[in-house]
């Protein structure tokens, strides 16, 4: 007789790049959210809460040769027909609403979206599959005071969130300067934007790299190539020397003030028509920042800023945060960027085909929270619910009574539904829990008409190293009136 074989049970494990959250992580993302939700609804923009599945061609996936699209997207075919995948990030969505709801939608639409997104890439340490994106953007309004309004409203939601003044700053730089600045070094023709498109990709990848490679690696892609150490060589510009100056000229114009900054600038851009438009935007960007109270300490003119040049059409923003903290190897550090954004003219003329001016900006939510803790502002042990024991089981409806009292007076409270036959068990679950606060009544207490509130919080110090001074002090058992629970519950919390 054979046996059967049992059942393979599943195992109990994430996948692959994904992560569970826990407790204070995710009432600590929810809190910052909210955060900056206010801000942006103060600035009048309007929630929206898209699909988690789009279509892949509204995505801007192209199915390549093989059975399914694997472009960095999560994708699978809808009986034959459409292809759907997650969404990668929070644009794309809104270039679809955005087109879809042109009709009904005032314009200029301004919105703002929160939630996560999906992205089918190889993970790593700290990179995962799954994460939380954080976007308010305008579409319909070609003037840069509707940059000018995302970089204020950026630096309001990081000062709201807990980041001071002095430990940001958002960074603004503008593609059409750059564009200037090629087309005086030789390599962007007006007349003709596909001839020289090959060098420009190569210069817009070249200065991206400058914080990782410096002047001489950025100049080297910039002229014949770079040969890095272990041997591999990368094709460079093929710029001269004299062309590759004046586009290292334009990544280090920064000044000292944002006006000397954009002198240098209409320097650079030269003659070029779209170069100057490019500055222009920029003074003018600045003007309405100043009006605003929006100095150099907050937002400041910078054309270092080089990630996203290539994605971007007009005005770039970064925020960054100026702070040090320790790295894996003890070593100091900045922070670094917690947020990026800019103009993107030509996203929902997919849909369209005509184009529609728009322009946003997108939070980190895990950096900035990372940001947040590296400062104190988070990441402290979240106390959990006072526990109401239970000493007898058929008395249920007096601790039901109990913690509807506190709750009624804004105190978290839970009743324990384990088995209470080990008392012992009920401590110990509400330690799990980071309870504060245990309380306690038998039928000796009810009978005289009071309850027993033992404060684990203080019992564990007093365990640990309390004096006697302070055991006597203040005990870490108290006796109250049942009719003084929640008062004394209050006041217990207070103290700490």
């Amino acid at each position: 007789m054979t046996r059967e074989k049992a059942p393979r049970r599943p195992r109990a494990e994430t996948p692959k790049g994904f992560r569970d959250y826990f407790g204070a992580e995710v009432t600590e993302r929810k809190a910052m959210l909210d955060a900056i939700a206010e801000v942006y609804h103060l600035h009048g923009f309007e929630a929206l809460e898209t699909s988690a599945v789009e279509t892949v061609e509204a995505l801007g996936k192209f199915l390549p040769d093989v059975d399914r699209p694997n472009e960095g997207v999560f994708a699978w075919q809808e009986e034959e027909k459409d292809w759907l995948a997650l969404r990668y990030d929070l644009t794309a969505p809104l270039a679809r609403v955005a087109a879809q709801y042109r009709n009904d939608l005032a314009s200029p639409y301004r919105r703002y979206a929160m939630g996560p997104v999906w992205r089918n890439e190889k993970p790593g340490p700290g990179r995962f599959r799954q994460f939380y994106q954080c976007d308010a953007d305008t579409v319909g309004a070609p003037s840069v005071a509707a940059d000018a309004e995302i970089c204020a409203m950026l630096a309001n939601a990081l000062e709201r969130v807990g980041i001071p003044r002095g430990d940001y700053v958002v960074k603004v730089n503008n593609r059409k300067v750059l564009n200037g600045v090629m087309e005086v070094a030789g390599v962007l023709d007006p007349s003709d934007p596909s001839k020289f498109e090959n060098e420009r990709g190569i210069v817009l990848r070249a200065i991206d790299k400058i914080d990782r490679l410096g002047d001489a690696g950025v100049r080297l892609l910039l002229g014949e190539g770079r040969k890095d150490d272990s041997g591999d060589f990368t094709k460079g510009a093929g710029l001269s020397a004299e062309q590759a100056e004046v586009v290292m000229g334009f990544v280090s114009a920064k000044r000292a003030s944002g006006a000397a900054t954009v002198a240098r600038l209409r320097e650079l851009v030269g003659n070029s028509v779209l170069g100057a438009e490019g500055v222009n935007e920029l003074e003018t960007i600045a003007t309405l920042l100043d009006a605003q109270g929006f100095g150099a300490d907050r937002i400041e003119l910078d054309p270092g800023v080089v990630r996203g040049l290539g994605y971007y059409t007009g005005p770039v923003f970064e925020a960054e945060l100026t702070f040090e903290i320790l790295d894996e190897k003890g070593n100091k550090r900045q922070f670094g960027s917690v947020s990026g954004g800019g103009r993107y003219d030509d996203l929902v003329k997919r849909f369209t085909g005509q184009a529609v001016p728009a322009t946003g900006v997108s939070i980190g939510v895990d950096r900035l929270l990372a940001a947040l803790r590296a400062k104190g502002r988070m990441g402290a042990e979240a106390a959990g619910p006072v526990v109401v024991t239970v000493m007898d089981r058929d008395r249920m409806s007096d601790y039901f009574a109990m913690a509807a009292d506190l709750r009624n007076a804004g105190i978290r409270a839970e009743v324990y539904l384990g088995n209470p036959k080990q008392f012992g068990n009920q401590l110990k679950y509400a330690d799990k829990r980071q309870s504060p606060i245990a309380v306690i009544q038998g039928s000796d207490e009810a009978a005289r008409g009071v309850v027993v509130l033992k404060d684990l919080v203080l019992g564990a110090k007093i365990a640990e190293n309390a004096t006697l001074e302070e055991w006597k002090d203040r005990p870490a058992q108290r006796e109250v009136a049942r009719g003084d629970l929640v008062a004394t519950v209050r006041q217990m919390l207070a103290e700490g």
